[in-house]
């Protein structure tokens, strides 16, 4: 516990202590988010708005994992797991790539930086990385960062991703990992465009991964094998990556709150969205995660939602697409969305978390 409350305070305390520092030094450049044209005319008041905030979340994180394992060192306790190591790098991979795309857009001044190809080969590469990894490094018990299992709550025995093994079973995996991950970092993505909604949001459902995480290391097989227990590599080390996020958007938010003084950008919403995907696999709950980050689930879909039925009838299925801005041009306060849409994810992490405890309560027979 001690490990997961200084994760918390170190991400917290940098990035509300970092934010006004990125703040000043873009502002004093001149360096400011352009806007889509198109947009919500009552988002043209923000353009020249401080961007790239991500990097004070993605150094809160950094560094918050780093002092929280440096801890458990000292403290003669398992430090720097292969789990956590992976999650990591592929948060900071995610990162680095939204900062490339963030730094095109503010050297050329214009609302579009990496394009699309370039976006989805960089995620592409990282994504193939990442699936390759989580299926090594096994621990003394043979249990991997990451399962070719489809996993709900747990691992779905019946249902295995890699159907088959060998060379093809892996190229099924692989394939998985690249859709999960590049869905997961492009739905936070998409809703990253309003002040405080993707930094809201993210905060609640990596606090629900707190307590899974946790709740997975009170329990794990690794300590007793009895009912209910979770075959999980690193729970804890999870656990710790998670409040590490959950402090990091608390602390941004404090100034990405309306009126935002400055937007996390790619490098922010693709990190966390990095986040977001890889502790869903590492914790075996892919699917729970569907439930829990339902909201960027839904901001996704109205996208595919609006291209699949303008380019088939031609017509808008929504007054603008991702579904937040939908409410925008109806005439809600962008406030009211963003508080609005911060009550749903708050009840989907509730729903979420419900059925991960009753499904321990039915198993462990308590």
């Amino acid at each position: 516990m001690t490990q997961i409350i200084i994760s918390g305070a170190v991400s917290f305390l940098v990035a509300i202590f970092m934010t006004p520092l990125l703040i000043r030094y873009f502002s004093a450049e001149g360096l400011g988010q352009e806007i889509r044209e198109d947009g919500p005319r009552s988002h043209m008041r923000k353009r020249g708005t401080p961007t790239m905030g991500g990097i004070a979340i993605l150094t809160g994180i950094v560094l918050a994992y780093v002092a929280a394992n440096l801890y458990a060192l000292t403290s003669g306790k398992q430090a720097f797991t292969a789990s956590g190591l992976i999650v990591l790098g592929l948060t900071v991979a995610l990162g680095l790539l939204g900062f490339a795309d963030d730094y095109i857009k503010l050297a050329q001044g214009r609302n579009l930086g990496l394009n699309k190809t370039a976006k989805l080969v960089g995620q592409l590469v990282i994504a193939l990385a990442f699936g390759i990894a989580v299926l090594q490094f096994p621990d003394n018990n043979g249990l991997t960062p990451g399962s070719t299992h489809l996993s709900f709550l747990r691992d779905i025995d019946t249902f295995d991703i890699a159907i088959g093994g060998g060379i093809i079973g892996t190229i099924i995996f692989l394939v998985f990992m690249y859709i999960l991950i590049s869905a997961w970092s492009n739905a936070v993505n998409l809703t990253d465009g309003l002040d405080g909604l993707a930094a809201g949001t993210t905060a609640m459902v990596m606090g629900s991964y707190t307590v899974i995480g946790f709740w997975q290391f009170r329990n794990s097989c690794d300590v007793a094998v009895e009912p209910g227990c979770f075959d999980v590599r690193d729970p804890l080390d999870l656990a710790i990556l998670a409040v590490a996020g959950l402090g990091s958007c608390l602390g941004f938010l404090w100034w990405n709150a309306a009126p935002a003084k400055i937007f996390m950008g790619d490098t922010g919403s693709l990190a966390l969205g990095g986040l977001v995907a890889g502790v869903s696999v590492t914790t075996r709950t892919e699917l729970l995660m569907v439930i829990i980050g339902a909201l960027f689930v839904i901001e996704a879909a109205s996208v595919v939602i609006q291209v699949a039925v303008f380019r088939t009838r031609g017509t808008r299925f929504f007054r603008m697409a991702p579904f937040h801005h939908h409410f925008e041009n109806g005439g809600w306060a962008e406030t009211t969305v963003v508080i609005r849409f911060w009550l749903l994810t708050a009840m989907a992490s509730l729903v979420g978390m419900a059925l991960f405890y009753s499904d321990w309560l039915s198993i462990a027979g308590v």
